[in-house]
C-alpha cells in the first residue's frame, strides 16, 4: 500500500471541484511526450520544491524496488509541466504529509492529497501559508 500526493501549478489547474478532478484525471494519463522523471520538465516552483524535498524523501522509482516489501519501499516521484505525483510507502505518511505542506506552502504550489478519504485540496494563500479550497 502506498500514501499519493501530488503538488502541482496553481495556475495551471482549474480552481473549482468538478473542474479539478478533470484536470487531474487528464494530468493522470501521462501524455506530454516527455521522460516523467526529469525535474527540469517542470515549473520553477515545482523544481525547487523538487529540488527540497529529494533531500528528504530520496528518489527511488517504483520499477527498482520490484521484490521489496513496499512498506520499507522509497519514493517515487512522476514529474509532469505543472505537477509532480509523489508515492511514499505507507509507513512515511506522518512525515510525508507534514513535509510536504511545509515545502508546498514555502514554494507556492498546491497539494492535492490523493489518498485521503476526503482528497483535499490545498492552495497557497499568496502569505506563505496554505488553505483548504475544496474536499469531498
Amino acid at each position: 500500500m502506498s500514501y499519493d500526493l501530488m503538488v502541482f501549478a496553481p495556475e495551471a489547474a482549474p480552481r473549482k471541484r468538478e473542474a479539478f478532478l478533470a484536470w487531474y484525471d487528464e494530468q493522470a494519463e501521462w501524455g506530454e511526450g516527455h521522460s516523467y522523471a526529469d525535474p527540469a520538465v517542470a515549473s520553477p516552483a515545482l523544481q525547487a520544491f523538487y529540488a527540497e524535498i529529494v533531500q528528504t524523501f530520496p528518489a527511488v522509482p517504483l520499477e527498482d524496488l520490484a521484490g521489496e516489501d513496499e512498506e520499507s519501499a522509497g519514493t517515487d516521484y512522476t514529474i509532469g509541466k505543472s505537477l509532480i505525483y509523489i508515492t511514499f510507502s505507507w509507513d512515511q505518511i506522518d512525515e510525508a504529509h507534514a513535509t510536504v505542506t511545509r515545502l508546498a506552502a514555502k514554494h507556492g504550489v498546491g497539494f492535492f492529497d490523493v489518498s485521503s478519504d476526503i482528497a483535499e485540496t490545498w492552495l497557497p494563500d499568496g502569505k506563505g501559508d496554505l488553505y483548504i479550497a475544496h474536499s469531498d
